[in-house]
């Protein structure tokens, strides 16, 4: 048996979209984790890529020749007091599950949007989701509440528990978040 290599984490960029796309679709059609009910088009995943531009980042998790997972940020509201805030959200391969794919990403994405100057991740895990809430409680996520029975997918009402997790300490007046420029990496975002 060999032993897999160790997951390398970049800056996914818009041709990681099919892959990307492969990883996300059945989350899509089979299960309640995402809230979407059509699966994206690969033209789709990577307008979504190319619309977070330098400012959220989106990062691609690679091991064993392929594409095994990706996370990425987006905005949390749209107030502009909410700039500091993130959502965030991981996803991994089938066949990449409990293989530490999901912590390799979020500890780089928490490291990038840490970097960058933005002050709270939240996310949102459909429940029930016991492998999803595991991750996020490992990582350094704590629990806010939960929506209860906040959307309809697949027959049923679903709950949904938000996390946070604090990326710096807020400070009274704080510098403006940075774009991915400011990281000066050559894509390279692995720990």
């Amino acid at each position: 048996m060999t032993e897999a290599a160790a997951p390398y984490v970049r800056l996914a960029t818009v041709d990681d979209a099919a892959a990307l796309g492969a990883i996300y679709r059945p989350f899509v059609t089979h299960t309640a984790v995402s809230f979407e009910e059509e699966p994206p088009s690969d033209a789709e995943m990577r307008a979504r890529i190319a619309a977070a531009g330098d400012r959220y980042p989106w990062l691609a998790c690679e091991r064993d020749g392929g594409v095994a997972g990706y996370a990425y940020a987006g905005p949390h509201r749209s107030r502009a007091a909410y700039r500091w805030s993130v959502d965030v959200s991981v996803y991994v391969a089938e066949g990449a599950r409990g293989s530490g794919i999901g912590t390799a990403l979020y500890r780089a994405l928490v490291g990038v949007l840490t970097a960058q100057g933005y002050a709270r991740a939240f996310a949102g895990i459909a429940l029930p989701n016991a492998a999803s809430v595991a991750l996020h409680r490992a990582c350094g996520f704590t629990d806010v509440g939960v929506y209860r029975r906040s959307g309809y997918k697949l027959g049923r009402w679903i709950d949904t528990l938000w996390v946070q997790r604090a990326l710096y300490g807020a400070t009274d007046a704080p510098a403006e978040p940075r774009g991915l420029e400011a990281l000066g990496t050559n894509g390279d975002v692995s720990l």
